[in-house]
């Protein structure tokens, strides 16, 4: 019998693992022994806050970027059971774990999908705009310029497409990023801004370009967004 891929979703920050994921969730969590993961220093802070069955030392842990797919899946296919862990929210959703699932699915391995916070939908949910279409776009570009022409051509999609625009930004260049859309995109145009999700000191924030102009940018410093834009 093959073993299972676990993909466990992570916390968003630092909160109480009890505050944001489901009891199950956790406690498959606790129990796996083999671990792929983005970063292994954040997955052991992660697993430490879990209270995991055997010592942080005991575990398995590997970096997904460090060996083959098939060298990952190893135990798997031996009939252990893999938790695959991002540094954040979802693996597999803006994420690099998707490869490691599709080989998963390539070797006939069982897939299974935990429950837990995924910032994309949060913001979506807390934003208000088109949850029946939308269209997710990472990071946009830094440089001034190019960051301007990818906002013209979200706004453009979302007009003619009819869709929800969403993109994240590092929380270094959040404060940047809410005056470049309230200088580059047309007054009307719908912006929410989704910060620290899940935290207690969690913001979502739905103003148009015309308001984001006017707003003191200053209070979404070095804090991870989530922007959501629609026409």
């Amino acid at each position: 019998m093959n073993g299972s891929l676990y993909l466990v979703p992570n916390l968003l920050g630092l909160v109480p693992p009890e505050n944001v994921l489901p009891a199950r969730t956790i406690a498959v969590a606790r129990a796996l022994r083999h671990w792929v993961v983005e970063t292994p220093k954040a997955a052991r802070a992660f697993l430490k806050s879990l209270g995991p069955e055997v010592a942080i030392a005991e575990l398995d842990i590997r970096a997904l970027a460090e060996h083959p797919l098939d060298a990952l899946l190893a135990p798997a296919c031996a009939g252990a059971d893999v938790g695959l862990l991002s540094d954040a929210g979802c693996p597999g959703v803006a994420d690099p774990g998707a490869a490691l699932v599709a080989a998963a699915h390539a070797a006939s391995l069982r897939v299974v999908p935990l429950v837990g916070p995924s910032s994309l939908l949060l913001a979506l949910m807390a934003s208000g705009m088109n949850g029946q279409g939308f269209a997710f776009h990472g990071y946009l570009p830094v440089p001034a310029a190019e960051r301007a022409a990818a906002l013209r051509c979200l706004e453009d999609d979302s007009r003619t497409q009819r869709r929800a625009q969403l993109f994240i930004e590092t929380p270094h260049r959040s404060e940047a990023m809410i005056r470049a859309c309230g200088q580059t995109l047309r007054p009307t145009t719908q912006v929410c801004v989704a910060v620290d999700l899940t935290l207690p000191t969690e913001s979502v924030v739905r103003r148009s370009a015309a308001q984001w102009r006017k707003e003191d940018s200053t209070r979404f410093a070095k804090r991870p967004a989530l922007f959501v834009l629609e026409v």
